[in-house]
């Protein structure tokens, strides 16, 4: 799952290397607005004639992207950081399955880390009861539960992660990197 996610990751850091270059922010309105220059991209990259990637960027989702990608100070991820440091590796791996292979399992892990900021917090699956289980006679029953002892073993655990680092990364806002200069793309 996550390698299949990097390859896409790689893909639309390549599809839309130099987005930003084409971004314009509009500040006349209380709300910031911003506005993605579609012809200047697809003129930069040289694939005006592209259809493919005119109806990319003409599509809703591609707008999301903008809304959401486009402010220059947010929090920043993987994404941002292949479309601005990592386009010229990928164009070097094109030839080089091996070093293509090694990188997407890079960005697999970084994206499985990401997810599971904190592994050594797991939860362990409890497993369902095989096919007749119920009619053995040597399984005791369930016990009842004492109330007590769960609000305790509750207090105990509150206890133990007072002092534990959050679940969750917290994510620091900076300047979203431009990246290199838009280039020519090859199909």
């Amino acid at each position: 799952d996550k390698e299949v996610r990097a390859i896409f990751l790689r893909l639309f850091a390549q599809l839309f290397q130099g987005y930003r270059s084409c971004l314009q922010l509009i500040r006349i309105h209380a709300e910031p607005v911003i506005h993605f220059h579609k012809a200047a991209f697809l003129g930069q990259r040289g694939l005006i004639e592209n259809d493919f990637l005119t109806k990319v960027l003409n599509g809703m989702a591609f707008a999301g992207f903008v809304s959401e990608r486009g402010p220059p100070f947010r929090a920043c991820d993987l994404f941002d950081e292949l479309v601005a440091y990592e386009v010229e590796r990928i164009k070097a791996e094109e030839g080089n399955p091996p070093k293509m292979i090694k990188h997407v399992r890079e960005l697999a892990e970084q994206l499985f880390k990401n997810e599971n900021p904190n592994p050594h917090i797991a939860f362990q699956k409890v497993p369902r009861p095989t096919e007749g289980s119920h009619l053995r006679v040597h399984i005791l029953p369930f016990p009842r539960i004492n109330e007590g002892r769960v609000h305790e073993l509750i207090q105990e655990g509150l206890a133990r992660n007072q002092g534990a680092p959050p679940a969750t990364r917290v994510d620091k806002k900076c300047v979203v990197p431009a990246g290199p200069p838009v280039g020519r793309f090859h199909w």
